[in-house]
């Protein structure tokens, strides 16, 4: 892993399924679970996937948030 899938996490959207359009950082758990025990896609996003999985069955969550962006036209903090 390298700091720039972590970004792809908080900027790529699903490409495709239940939750096409949804950014990878925001995929429910369950759906991540599923993916893992059915088989990952091949190729970069099954990679992130994969990544992101396993950062939501370790509780890390909370470490992409300073990664997100802030919507356009929304004060920084």
């Amino acid at each position: 892993m390298n700091p720039e899938d972590l970004e792809r996490l908080v900027t790529t959207a699903m490409p495709f399924g239940k939750y096409e359009g949804r950014l990878l950082a925001d995929l429910p758990g369950n759906y991540l679970n599923w993916f893992a025990r059915k088989g990952f896609p091949a190729g970069e996003i099954g990679r992130l996937l994969r990544l992101m999985q396993e950062i939501d069955h370790n509780g890390l969550r909370p470490l992409l948030d300073p990664l997100r962006r802030a919507p356009r036209g929304a004060a920084p903090d």
